[in-house]
């Protein structure tokens, strides 16, 4: 059977960090076998994944990052099904289109004599292009921390256990 080698491109496309973090994870879930054991542990003591979790610092405990990062791997796989969020959501897009509709139109009846109607388009067009390339870069690099820090949690959660070889 002939093996495909990853390239350089392949190995920072957004799908293959979505699988390595999902995987990370799966790998977490399928070695911590008593989750609980994970409210004792602080977070303080482990500089990695403390770096950046600023936000998540007063919860205290392992426990709740392993629930947060099963929660971001479910919502990876099946789509992020918070009602109120998406309500939430919509009202804003709401108040932004009524916003950007009434900036919108007096910028263009003021620069309509400057810029012609495909100018403004390609001018989207590559603004949007440039979100895209600024949000999948942001994505992918979210990815590969959430991938290291479930790979910390597991290895410390062996720690705990005393089985820090194990499995290697």
């Amino acid at each position: 059977m002939m093996q495909l080698t990853e390239t350089t491109a392949q190995r920072n496309s957004l799908f293959n960090a979505m699988n390595r973090f999902i995987g990370a994870v799966n790998n977490m879930d399928q070695t911590v076998m008593v989750p609980s054991l994970l409210r004792d542990v602080p977070l303080e003591e482990d500089r990695e994944m403390t770096k950046s979790l600023k936000s998540y610092e007063d919860e205290g405990d392992m426990y709740s990052y392993y629930q947060l990062l099963k929660s971001i791997r479910r919502d990876i796989e099946w789509g992020v099904r918070c009602a109120a969020a998406d309500e939430r959501r919509k009202e804003s897009m709401k108040i932004r289109r009524m916003n950007s509709s009434a900036s919108t139109s007096s910028s263009i009846s003021s620069s309509s004599s400057s810029l012609s109607e495909e100018d403004e388009e390609e001018e989207e067009e590559e603004d949007l292009q440039k979100q895209f390339q600024y949000h999948l870069t942001g994505l992918q690099g979210v990815l590969s921390k959430l991938t290291k820090q479930a790979n910390v949690l597991t290895k410390r959660y062996k720690q705990e256990l005393g089985i820090g070889g194990w499995g290697q």
